[in-house]
């Protein structure tokens, strides 16, 4: 992985599908693959990486719909969410 891949992983930059693709690579190469067990922990590492930005996309998704909901007269707006916290 280049540095720029890796700063735009690292920072959650990389889109959803990038990341989903470029992890089930990883995870095909792993199970394919004799690989030493350097390589074997730098990908795992990486893995792990693409796995965290996965979730923080499709929270932040999920987030997104939750907030959607459609008027009377059938149109999408974004509604507040309210939050369990009590003050």
């Amino acid at each position: 992985m280049s540095k720029s891949a890796r700063a735009d992983a690292g920072k959650g930059g990389l889109p959803f599908e990038d990341a989903l693709k470029k992890l089930e690579g990883i995870v095909e190469a792993m199970e394919s693959e004799e690989l030493p067990l350097e390589t074997l922990l730098a990908r795992f590492e990486e893995g792990t990486r693409l796995v965290k930005i996965c979730q923080e996309k499709l929270a932040e998704a999920e987030l997104k719909i939750r907030q959607l909901e459609k008027n009377a007269a059938g149109e999408i707006k974004l509604k507040t969410l309210e939050t369990d916290v009590e003050t």
